[in-house]
């Protein structure tokens, strides 16, 4: 964990400045109090970090959770109430974790994992562009189309021109030709500008440009546009400002459906979540699934505890920490103590920083995630890869994370019905040797065949020809449905009055029009056909 901390330190401060206003603006777009925010930033830093066997996946707070926070709040009646909804939050995940549910993250398919990435990215240029050019109506972190505002992703976009903030814009440009010509020229160069991250000296110039300029009328950029933690007066007060939640309201049935939600929306994120991460591993590491929902329900136990938002794993940081050359868990667990000592110690100097600075960091994020290239990469696939990728992207960028996954996995599953549908048996159709020449058709079916093939067979055998034979080949079948065996006793029937010769061939020999295949392999003692047993 040690040994790669010059890569991590570095990845760790980016993803430091990262988090910071994702932090504070999904604790606004929840409705819950701002350091919430920050509490869960550290604790999925500090605690997740050091208990899960991600190595570049990094916690806190999730846009993704931020309806199911601000609806609980109203419901519940108070943030000390949905407090206890997060410690039972927490509590679920743990024990889904022991139950080992973290298999279910296996189960996604890459060209939706793909696809969440890039809608992600695109998400982000959009939901930047308002702040990069000073207009922040919407607090960082909100990913929803629907924005708490009363607008959306595209109107907000109309609603910049009459609202930019030449300081602010100009802080940014200056910034992010910091950030392009750090990447793309120093860093290559000289090994100082390896150690020294871009975006550390695109936020130290954000700060002195709002210094120098605090007093013109034209450049000056107001306190709307900067970041905005809270100051406690002293370290009482800084203690002050963590919340407790109110065990009395346990017995409450609410508390209980609250906390089953966050514990299943969380887990749900997270296992995305680590299978994107892992994919962008250069390493190609596999994080540990069970181990990752026990890390998360611990700290989401923890978060919950001492007034914290829930924690899942999320993709926005744990992109910049691979994308700054994080190598190990150890960025994650470093940014979470820059949280805590930042919050403790300089929190009037985070207050200095333009969230336009910010935002040009974030849009470089974005876009290494939705690179043009990967479009033309995903429909060279075939369309059976492009239509779920697009598809989840559509329903990221005009609903939410979850939204698009969903979609991305029904496209995905009609997908395997076609293919099954498809593979459900190979045909061979030849011309026999006997003096009548007639047609031989030979089925082969494939190793599993279950409902889902039943039109495929179906149509096959009504388009034999009269007077023929039909060779159905179940040697390589390892699995067949009883729907299957009903649709060859139903076609006995029909072979019959079409003077079609049906022979059954399996691993016993060959069996010509057996009397019903219900009761042939019956014989085999078997409800539900198995070769080989």
């Amino acid at each position: 964990m040690f040994k790669n901390l010059k890569n991590d330190i570095p990845a760790a401060v980016v993803v430091f400045f990262v988090a910071i206003p994702l932090c504070l603006g999904i604790a606004l777009a929840s409705g819950a109090p701002l350091f919430s925010g920050l509490i869960a930033g550290i604790v999925g830093g500090i605690v997740v970090g050091a208990i899960s066997g991600s190595s570049l996946g990094v916690s806190g707070p999730a846009a993704g959770l931020a309806a199911i926070v601000l609806a609980a709040l109203a419901t519940l009646g108070s943030y000390e109430n949905f407090l206890v909804a997060v410690v039972l939050g927490g509590v679920i995940q743990i024990v889904f974790g022991i139950l080992r549910a973290g298999i279910i993250g296996y189960y996604f398919p890459s060209s939706v994992i793909k696809g969440m990435l890039t809608g992600i990215g695109i998400i982000i240029v959009l939901k930047q562009i308002p702040h990069f050019f000073g207009y922040d109506a919407d607090p960082e972190g909100d990913w929803a189309f629907f924005q708490v505002d009363g607008e959306n992703t595209f109107s907000e976009l109309g609603n910049i021109i009459s609202n930019i903030s030449p300081g602010a814009t100009t802080v940014a440009i200056i910034g992010m030709a910091i950030l392009i010509l750090w990447e793309a020229v120093l860093s290559k160069k000289f090994k100082i500008f390896k150690l020294i991250q871009g975006p550390l000296v695109a936020v130290a110039v954000g700060i002195i440009f709002y210094l120098l300029t605090k007093d013109s009328d034209s450049l000056r950029i107001s306190a709307d546009h900067l970041v905005a933690v809270p100051v406690p007066d002293d370290f009482d007060s800084f203690l002050g400002q963590f919340t407790f939640p109110n065990f009395s309201v346990i017995t409450n049935p609410q508390i209980w459906v609250t906390g089953f939600t966050i514990a299943l929306v969380a887990s749900l994120e997270t296992l995305l979540c680590v299978e994107a991460t892992d994919k962008l591993d250069p390493r190609k590491r596999t994080t540990p699934t069970n181990r990752e929902l026990f890390a998360q329900g611990t700290g989401n136990l923890i978060s919950g505890l001492i007034g914290g938002l829930p924690i899942t794993q999320v993709i926005v940081r744990s992109s910049a920490n691979i994308q700054s050359g994080g190598q190990t868990k150890m960025s994650a667990i470093i940014h979470g103590f820059l949280l805590l000592i930042s919050v403790i110690l300089i929190p009037t100097v985070l207050n200095l920083i333009p969230l336009s600075v910010l935002a040009a960091i974030l849009f470089l994020v974005g876009y290494k995630l939705a690179k043009p290239a990967l479009f033309k990469e995903m429909y060279q696939k075939g369309m059976f890869q492009f239509i779920p990728f697009i598809v989840t992207i559509l329903g990221i960028v005009f609903g939410d994370l979850l939204i698009g996954i969903s979609l991305g996995l029904a496209i995905g599953i009609v997908v395997i019905l076609i293919k099954s549908y498809q593979n459900s048996h190979f045909l061979n159709i030849e011309k026999s040797e006997d003096n009548n020449n007639e047609e031989v058709v030979k089925m082969t079916l494939a190793q599993e065949v279950t409902f889902i093939n039943k039109g495929a067979i179906i149509k096959e055998l009504d388009k034999l020809s009269e007077n023929s034979t039909v060779q159905i080949d179940t040697r390589r079948t390892r699995y067949l449905d009883n729907d299957i065996i009903e649709v060859f006793d139903d076609f006995k029937i029909k072979a019959k009055d079409r003077n079609i010769d049906v022979i059954l061939v399996s691993e016993r020999g060959k069996e010509k029009n057996p009397e019903s295949y219900a009761e042939f392999f019956s014989r085999k003692k078997i409800e539900e056909f198995t070769i080989g047993e």
